[in-house]
This record gives structure tokens, C-alpha cells and sequence, in this order.
């Protein structure tokens, strides 16, 4: 299995969460916060936690994020050290960048200054709920911009024993399948000889109408 690597830059309550979950998938991340105690509560929890300022780009450029695959800039409340680590993660290179935003006007210039994709944690977890209501198929729905989405769903019925390549669910509901959970493990990365079994769960991103076409066909 091939690793991804990330870089999480802030450790709030969206930040830590977003770090665990990607190091629990198998991951490699790289979690960096000024607190002190926020670096060392995560610290078990991640490949390494590093105490930085992600306003320095020397301190950024000592710790090699120019090889991340991926940057999650989820710096709180403070906009402009928000922007400032966004300008400076694209300027070293980091290939996808994914900012947190509060507000529209913050997401405008997260996107300016180099953000990939931006996220409203507050408004994802609404988004999440009302969809959760909707159909008992979905697990979960994480919105990563206003037309594209994460989502979770029980694996129909009619894809049971068939290889990720011989249901070819990209060209068919135009998804891409990032990972599959099963019983007992998360496989990440599914390979295209893959078999989806009854109780998988299937991980996929895609356009929310996409989503939804394939969750009401799943019920």
C-alpha cells in the first residue's frame, strides 16, 4: 500500500481530528501547532508533531513539507496567519493545499492566495446531519467545496462479488473510490482487482449530484 503523506497545520478541534483520522487510515502525518500542549497531546497520535510557527518559512522549509502530498491548513480564528501559511505551503511546493474558512469572504482569499479546496467544518457537519437523515445508506458526508463531497455508503447489493474493475464505478457514476472499510480493516487505495463483499462500506469523492444518485440507488 502506498502511503500519503500530510501536513496538518493547526491543532484545534478540526485539526487533531482530521490528523488522527488520516494517520489511523494508514497514513504518514505531519502535525504542527505553536501550543505546546496541543503538540504534545497529539503527539501519539501521528507520525510526527512538531511545535512551529507556520508563519516561518524557514521553520516550514527545515521540516522538508515541500515532499507532503497534501497540506491542511486549519488554523482557527487568526485569518491572517490563516492566509500567511497558505501562501507559503503552495510556495514550497506542497501539491494540494485544503484550507478551514469560517466565513465566504475568508474562503475568497484562502483560494487567492493558493488553496486547492476550502472547508467550513461548521457548515459540513449541518450538511452531514440533514444527509444522514435522508438515507440510513449514508454514514457519512463531508463537504469539501460547494459542488464536491466525501461520502460514505453501505455497498449495494448489485455490486457484491464483483472487482472494483468490472463495476468500472468511475466511468458509471463518475466517483472515484478512495477506500474501502470492511469488517475488520480500511483498505486504502483500492487496487482495481479489488472485491467488494456484503457490509463493505465504500469511501468515495465525487460531485455531490453524483453522490446522491448513487446513495438513492444504494437504499
Amino acid at each position: 500500500m502506498i502511503k500519503n503523506q500530510f501536513i496538518v497545520i493547526g491543532l484545534g478541534r478540526f485539526g487533531t481530528s482530521v490528523a488522527e483520522t488520516l494517520y489511523s487510515l494508514g497514513n504518514d502525518v505531519l502535525a504542527i501547532d505553536t501550543d505546546e500542549d496541543a503538540v504534545q497531546y497529539i503527539s501519539d497520535k501521528v507520525t510526527h508533531a512538531v511545535q512551529a510557527d507556520a508563519n516561518d518559512e524557514n521553520s516550514l522549509r527545515a521540516l522538508g513539507i515541500s515532499n507532503f502530498d497534501v497540506a491542511i491548513i486549519a488554523i482557527g480564528t487568526n485569518i491572517q496567519s490563516s492566509i500567511m501559511a497558505t501562501l507559503l505551503v503552495k510556495e514550497l511546493g506542497v501539491k494540494y493545499i485544503i484550507a478551514k474558512a469560517t466565513t465566504d469572504l475568508q474562503a475568497k482569499v484562502l483560494y487567492k492566495t493558493g488553496a486547492d479546496r476550502v472547508v467550513f467544518p461548521e457548515r459540513d457537519m449541518g450538511v452531514r446531519v440533514a444527509n444522514n437523515l435522508i438515507s440510513s445508506n449514508i454514514f457519512d458526508y463531508i463537504e469539501l467545496s460547494p459542488n464536491h463531497s466525501i461520502g460514505e455508503i453501505v455497498s449495494p447489493k448489485k455490486w457484491h462479488h464483483k472487482t472494483l474493475s468490472e463495476l468500472n464505478i468511475r466511468a458509471e457514476y463518475g466517483i472515484n473510490v478512495i477506500a474501502i472499510k470492511g469488517n475488520k480493516d480500511i483498505n486504502v487505495s483500492p487496487a482495481a482487482d479489488d472485491i467488494i463483499v456484503p457490509g463493505d462500506i465504500i469511501v468515495g469523492i465525487g460531485s455531490i449530484l453524483q453522490l446522491n444518485k448513487l446513495y438513492n440507488q444504494s437504499k
